[in-house]
């Protein structure tokens, strides 16, 4: 039987970087692939040396995340990047498991990092597709916006010429009427203001965005979509309900997505109600927190529902039960929340109609 190879042998030749610490976290070993990338010796990497490769961004989150495993005694895993000798950086996933005694107590460390640079790439470029996809359905939904963007936009325009024109009869009065003048000034700008927000509202929910991380109120974003659709929906005979959750906490995500993700809900809503009698058209939307510490968005409507049997199929792409429909709408809904961490799923009602509901994790859930 031959003779196994020297350890140092073997250590070297695995495809990626192995390394060990002391109980104290302080690394007291890195194989030569590690250094070969860095371009930092063994005694340079030593103790906490290793970190001035470390990419200044990812660093602090790092060395947190370390602590707390430490601390923990716990396995974990951490994405970083970290720099190449010729000052390149790239992402890797750095792997760490305890070494424990016969008492269970923590006496070493060890770990390897894996070169994931390839997978962030395809990662980023899919972000890149579904935000492109996500631009593309708002533009689509521009079509069924037109009515009620034209019944938001004339009703403060037709208020700024009736004002314009009560100012100047008053001022070409004698003796002129400068009081009430100032008044139909003043309802002159408040009306141009609200035109100016109609427009400011599209446009941030039809520009093309890249994705954002941001602290988002569900509430409002949920209110300015439901604002831009009000002329939609008075057009359809759509009763509309409003049960917003009070005191409502932030959630972290891409305020223009989810506005997109809701505002594809909503228009959904209004064609599942096409063919029921004007009457029966209600439409509710509402939010709560939940018990599991999430953000829950719900669009009931009272329309024709779906087949049981479809439940599993709604959200695949191009599946569509409308008529016209491309069948993307949903898809695209789906991959945005799943891309918040969340979930988006629909029931039928007990009675008449369908609901769908999205629920995105609070951000100490997500980013703790």
């Amino acid at each position: 039987m031959p003779n196994p190879p020297d350890l140092s042998h073997l250590v070297n030749a695995v495809p990626g970087f192995i390394w060990s610490a002391g109980a104290n976290g302080e690394v007291n070993f890195i194989n030569q692939r590690w250094c070969d990338y860095t371009g930092m010796t063994q005694q340079q990497a030593s103790g906490h040396g290793w970190t001035a490769s470390l990419h200044p961004e990812d660093a602090e989150g790092l060395l947190h995340y370390w602590v707390a495993l430490m601390q923990e005694g716990t396995a974990g895993e951490y994405e970083a990047r970290l720099r190449r000798q010729d000052g390149v950086y790239r992402w890797f996933l750095i792997r760490a498991v305890p070494q424990h005694d016969e008492h269970g107590t923590v006496v070493g460390w060890y770990g390897e990092n894996t070169d994931i640079e390839g997978r962030k790439q395809a990662e980023e470029a899919l972000d890149r597709v579904r935000s492109e996809m996500a631009h593309l359905a708002r533009v689509a939904s521009l079509g069924a916006l037109t009515a009620s963007i034209a019944h938001e936009v004339n009703q403060p325009l037709a208020g700024i010429v009736t004002n314009a024109g009560t100012c100047l009869r008053m001022l070409a009065a004698d003796p002129p009427n400068v009081e009430g003048a100032m008044e139909t000034a003043r309802r002159t700008l408040r009306d141009g203001n609200r035109a100016a927000d109609v427009i400011k509202r599209l446009h941030a929910l039809f520009a093309r965005h890249s994705v954002m991380a941001e602290a988002v109120d569900v509430n409002e974003a949920a209110h300015e979509v439901v604002t831009l659709l009000l002329g939609e929906l008075r057009r359809n005979g759509v009763v509309l309900q409003v049960q917003f959750a009070k005191d409502l906490p932030a959630i972290k995500g891409d305020r223009v997505q989810l506005q997109q993700v809701i505002l594809n809900l909503i228009l959904n809503a209004v064609e599942a109600m096409r063919e029921v009698p004007g009457a029966l058209r209600q439409l509710r939307i509402s939010t709560t927190l939940e018990p599991r510490q999430c953000v829950q968005l719900a669009v009931r409507d009272s329309g024709a529902g779906f087949d049981a049997e479809a439940i599993g199929r709604l959200f695949d792409a191009f599946y569509t039960t409308k008529p016209n429909g491309m069948g993307m709408g949903l898809s695209i809904s789906r991959s945005i929340i799943e891309h918040h961490q969340g979930e988006l799923w629909a029931t039928l009602n007990d009675g008449p109609g369908a609901t769908f509901h999205f629920c995105i994790p609070l951000p100490d859930l997500l980013w703790e």
